[in-house]
């Protein structure tokens, strides 16, 4: 494997540098505070490509791979967690289902509309009372003729407001069967399908999150992703690239505390000497270091598996919890190299710290990443 960043990365590392000096630092805080969810922002980096890194040529996207689409989600968390979350689940789960389970009727009619940003994208699996226990939604969907009927509510769903179009999972079946659950496509306006409560969070403010409300929601059959009963199964795939993105989310992030500590500590002076100079302040940027370049290997290895392929269940598991896990210790020792400095808005490691806490709970806790490492392990 070839560790080197290719013409492609380095080409869309520097894009994306550019348009986050234009675009996202002058109003990143003002999003943050006033919870805006910047869709303009977005149309923007559609016009880039970068709303659908992974989508063929033939259905209007980029035709990248995973390792480009690392260095997309990692430079724009760098700069901006929030941004950088709204890319990775547009791109990774509403496109990314879509891309992965849909057929070529709903291939052709929805992907060049999200990966251009035209159309934004939503996915929903969470609800109220199963998180981790996806198996015993209590979503369901009836069969009527040739349509569904979907009651029910999901629950943290990132652009569950704002978007054009939402991957649901409902059940079809019996409550914890596995192949008893179906993915349903819902366009906005659909009748019966609506945005709910907007959550008031910690950190990552500017990636809108809200409930999704199904009231007696009838779609026809041609709606569905696949067959009946294997919306279940195709989540948890979905989920392994998913995980890969918040890996990649969770990178950025550290990076990003990590280059503002490295620049503070040479700037700021104690005792006649920046404080870099001090082990203290060094040994915590060591370990810094260390730990992202860990994580970094972590990531591209699951990538290039996902570039061929192959099996990452077990290996994109092992970079979303090691990387989400770096990113908050990291974002954690930036506050404390800052010192009272760090605890302000006015200095960009606040906002670090914040956002990188939703990097060990989004697309599964690092709980389950555990499990789901065990498991693998253990067979």
């Amino acid at each position: 494997m070839d560790f080197n960043l290719t013409e492609n990365q380095q080409m869309i590392a520097e894009t994306i540098r550019k348009f986050a000096d234009v675009h996202i630092r002058p109003d990143m805080m003002k999003w943050d505070e006033e919870q805006i969810f910047p869709v303009p922002l977005f149309k923007k980096l559609g016009e880039l490509g970068l709303m659908g890194v992974l989508v063929p040529h033939e259905y209007g996207g980029a035709g990248l791979s995973y390792f480009e689409y690392v260095t997309v989600v990692s430079e724009i968390a760098k700069v901006c967690g929030s941004i950088g979350l709204s890319v990775a689940a547009h791109n990774s789960l509403c496109t990314g289902h879509i891309l992965q389970f849909g057929n070529e009727e709903q291939k052709k009619k929805y992907l060049p509309k999200l990966a251009t940003a035209e159309w934004i994208g939503a996915w929903g699996l969470t609800e109220p009372g199963t998180g981790s226990d996806a198996g015993n939604m209590s979503t369901v969907a009836k069969k009527d003729g040739d349509y569904f009927v979907l009651n029910g509510t999901k629950c943290w769903i990132t652009h569950g407001k704002s978007c054009d179009v939402a991957v649901v999972i409902a059940r079809t079946g019996e409550t914890g069967d596995s192949h008893g659950m179906t993915a349903f496509i819902i366009e906005k306006g659909t009748p019966g399908f609506s945005g709910g409560r907007k959550e008031n969070k910690l950190g990552m403010r500017a990636s809108e999150t809200t409930e999704v409300i199904l009231d007696n929601c009838r779609l026809h059959k041609s709606q569905v992703m696949g067959e009946v009963g294997d919306g279940f199964v195709q989540s948890l795939k979905v989920l392994d690239g998913g995980r890969i993105s918040i890996a990649a989310l969770a990178l950025g992030i550290a990076k990003g505390a990590y280059e503002a500590s490295v620049k503070y500590s040479k700037e700021r002076h104690q005792f006649g000497k920046p404080i870099s100079e001090f082990q203290g302040i060094s040994f915590k940027l060591s370990d810094m270091k260390t730990e992202i370049e860990a994580s970094e290997l972590l990531i591209y290895h699951a990538a290039d598996l996902k570039n061929r392929g192959m099996k990452v269940t077990k290996e994109s598991a092992f970079a979303k919890y090691y990387a989400s896990e770096m990113c908050v210790k990291v974002s954690t020792d930036a506050v404390q190299i800052f010192g009272g400095y760090g605890y302000t808005k006015d200095f960009p490691v606040e906002k670090f710290y914040r956002d990188s806490k939703l990097c060990t709970i989004g697309e599964g806790t690092s709980e389950i990443q555990k499990l789901v490492i065990a498991r693998e392990i253990l067979k």
